[in-house]
């Protein structure tokens, strides 16, 4: 008994898993596969981290959960996250989670948008203001199309229903991952128009933020690294990482999931923490170009590659 005692004394006491919390931008769908396939596999156990995965009730509050100290990480936006950083939110970018930009402008394929130039003197429905109007307005005009020569209709994010209903002509902000599937259930298909063929700058669609000076920078290095090994898996194992994704939630098992799961792989990062600066500082000037920042951030003040 007393050398049982005495063992247990020289044994190392286990070591506590390091919370962390993250955001989501939305409710969970396969945009988040790294994550989820990460959490349901074990691995984030495995490499010592206790995450709690948060799907927020606003999607405006994620990012001011990380500034603030609520979340460790939270989701968002390349191109959000200038307008975060002019109003004041001290948050960078560290890590990328899709690293091409999903939005684009969809039309009916068996409509008379065959191209951009189409839309002259026709009808766009929009959701939000701002980035996805910026966004627009260069893809416009690079094809010779001036935005007063379009008729803007705010469809209050029904922007499958308002085309499928011939309501407008095209919608700008679709997913190309989601939109064209939720059209062709409609019984008809949808043609996007991308926004890095048409004039816009690359960009990252979503990413983790994090505040520089509260974060515990091993534990997003892990949490960064654990999810680059299931974006591998899931490349690698497409069917068998959407039987593990789907088992998260009944609400995530569903056709529209299951249809825009193969369209969203090619789009995960495969590596994570890997920063591209030139993309960042182009993307940043173009925030500048078209009047939506004061002035271009120099990439350090936005973005870390905790892999250095």
């Amino acid at each position: 008994m007393k050398r049982m005692a005495l063992l247990a004394l020289l044994l190392p006491a286990p070591v506590a898993a390091q919370p962390l919390t993250v955001v989501l931008d939305w409710f969970v769908n396969p945009d988040h596969g790294p994550i989820i396939v990460a959490a349901r596999q074990g691995w984030f156990d495995e490499a010592g981290l206790e995450v709690e995965i948060v799907a927020p009730a606003d999607p405006a509050d994620p990012p001011k959960m990380a500034a603030s100290g609520q979340a460790d990480l939270a989701i968002t936006y390349q191109p959000q996250l200038y307008l975060q950083h002019a109003e004041g939110l001290p948050l960078v970018r560290v890590g990328t989670l899709i690293d091409s930009p999903l939005y684009c402008v969809m039309a009916r394929a068996e409509g008379p948008v065959a191209g951009l130039a189409d839309l002259k003197g026709r009808k766009v429905g929009f959701s939000v203001a701002g980035i996805e109007e910026a966004l627009l307005h260069t893809m416009l005009r690079t094809n010779g199309v001036e935005p007063a020569e379009v008729e803007f209709v705010n469809v209050n994010f029904a922007l499958t229903p308002a085309l499928a209903a011939g309501q407008v002509d095209a919608v700008a902000g679709a997913f190309r991952n989601f939109e064209l599937h939720q059209i062709a259930a409609t019984g008809s298909q949808g043609r996007c128009f991308l926004p890095e063929q048409n004039g816009v700058p690359v960009y990252d669609e979503l990413i983790y933020v994090a505040n520089p000076e509260t974060m515990d920078r091993e534990a997003v290095a892990t949490f960064l690294k654990v999810t680059e090994r299931a974006a591998a898996f899931i490349a690698q194992h497409p069917q068998e990482a959407w039987d593990v994704f789907r088992g998260w939630s009944a609400e995530v098992d569903d056709a529209l999931n299951a249809a825009a799961w193969g369209d969203t792989l090619p789009h995960f990062a495969a590596h994570p923490l890997a920063l591209d600066e030139a993309r960042y500082a182009d993307f940043g000037r173009y925030m500048q170009q078209v009047g939506l920042i004061p002035a271009a951030p120099g990439v350090q003040e936005i973005a870390v590659d905790l892999g250095r």
